[in-house]
C-alpha cells in the first residue's frame, strides 16, 4: 500500500468585476510566487462565470505565512477593491487523494 501524507487545500471561488484591469498579470505574478514558497505543493484553476482556484500547501502554518506575503496582501487588497464580486475561500485537510489516467491508445 503506497503511504499517503496528508495536506491542505486552499480553494478560492470568486466572481469577478467586468474587464481585466491588471487582473491577468497580477494572478500570474501571485501563482509565480506562491510556486516559491515554503510548502508550496501545487496550483490548479478553472474559469467559467465562476472561478475556482486551489493551491495545496504542506501545513496550516505555510498557508498562513502566504497569507500574509506584502506582495499577496497588495493583491488582496486589489482584489476587494477592483477584480471581485463576490469571493469565498475554504482551507481544507486532504485525507486521501484518487486519480485516474486513461491509457494511451495503441
Amino acid at each position: 500500500m503506497k503511504s499517503f501524507t496528508p495536506y491542505y487545500a486552499v480553494i478560492f471561488t470568486t466572481l469577478r468585476t467586468e474587464g481585466d484591469g491588471g487582473y491577468t498579470e497580477m494572478a500570474g505574478q501571485m501563482e509565480a510566487l506562491a510556486r516559491v514558497q515554503p510548502g508550496f505543493l501545487g496550483f490548479e484553476t478553472a474559469r467559467d462565470e465562476v472561478g475556482i482556484s486551489v493551491s495545496y500547501w504542506e501545513s496550516l502554518e505555510d498557508i498562513a505565512r502566504w497569507k500574509e506575503n506584502a506582495r499577496h496582501l497588495e493583491a488582496q487588497r486589489m482584489g476587494r477593491e477592483k477584480w471581485y464580486e463576490h469571493y469565498t475561500l475554504r482551507i481544507c485537510k486532504v485525507e486521501r487523494e484518487y486519480s485516474f489516467d486513461k491509457p494511451p491508445e495503441e
